[in-house]
């Protein structure tokens, strides 16, 4: 393992550990296939060891999420308060495009972690987890609301969206990126043409959702109308018993009664005339 604090041109050595280790794993990404790299490469690589390792991340996934992070920083600082006179696929484009500059310097390694995960099902699913978080930050910076029901499928469909601009994005060597910005243009006109669809059908729907939401308080509340009737019949009919058996109680005690105190009266009537 090389000596601590060494440094060369690839900057193996400077920074925190954390953005060494960051480094180092799109280094290595970038010459080899994704899941070849082992932990201890990456480490070696970063010239730390495998406690400080272990200190800083988890996994090698969460490096990469780590990555995904400070793209997103990198994106937000840049971005802030530019295009905001400008419509909204606009400025999104302008975030997006922002976004390719930043990951330039890491085509290679994105492309080798886009193949890692074409053939690893979890390894997709937890890419595309960490795309749609920094989708969401990529959205208010362009000033586009992304909560609810509708942002969800917003994020996930401009995830989608995503990782097919970087597809264009692998294969376009052109200075002037024409290709991947027509391709991110094409896109965001799909994305937005949905979600206007999407917005249609929520506007018309919603008088429908609220009835229904009516409905159902109206058959819940019977429901528990219904419940408490029978209730209340339950607590009738023990109270009903409850009377019986005390009336019947009674006719029988106070017949015993008179009847020991008749025979009590008669011994007592024949003991003085005896």
């Amino acid at each position: 393992m090389a000596t601590s604090g060494k440094t060369n041109e690839t900057g193996k050595g400077s920074g925190s550990v954390r953005d060494r280790i960051v480094e180092s794993l799109m280094r290595l990404a970038a010459r080899r296939a994704f899941e070849d790299i082992a932990i201890s490469d990456i480490a070696q690589d970063a010239d730390v060891s495998l406690a400080d390792f272990r200190d800083s991340f988890p996994s090698k996934g969460a490096v990469l999420a780590a990555f995904s992070r400070k793209i997103d920083r990198q994106v937000l600082e840049d971005f802030s308060g530019r295009y905001a006179s400008e419509p909204a696929k606009e400025r999104l484009y302008e975030v997006l495009l922002r976004r390719l500059e930043a990951l330039e310097p890491y085509r290679n390694a994105l492309e080798s972690v886009s193949q890692w995960a074409s053939t690893d099902p979890l390894a997709a699913a937890a890419l595309n987890r960490e795309t749609v978080n920094s989708m969401r930050f990529m959205l208010e910076a362009a000033d586009i609301d992304s909560e609810g029901a509708l942002g969800a499928l917003k994020l996930q469909g401009l995830a989608i969206a995503w990782w097919r601009v970087l597809g264009t994005w692998f294969d376009d060597r052109d200075v002037d990126l024409c290709r991947t910005k027509a391709a991110l243009d094409r896109e965001l006109s799909r994305s937005e043409a949905v979600i206007e669809r999407i917005e249609d059908v929520s506007r018309l729907t919603s008088p429908l959702r609220g009835l229904a939401r009516a409905v159902f308080r109206g058959v819940t509340g019977r429901r528990r109308h219904r419940h408490h009737a029978r209730d209340r019949d339950d607590e009738f009919e023990e109270d009903y018993e409850e009377a019986r058996r005390r009336h019947h109680h009674a006719e029988d005690h106070p017949h015993g009664e008179g009847h020991h105190h008749g025979e009590d009266h008669r011994r007592h009537s024949d003991d003085a005339t005896a």
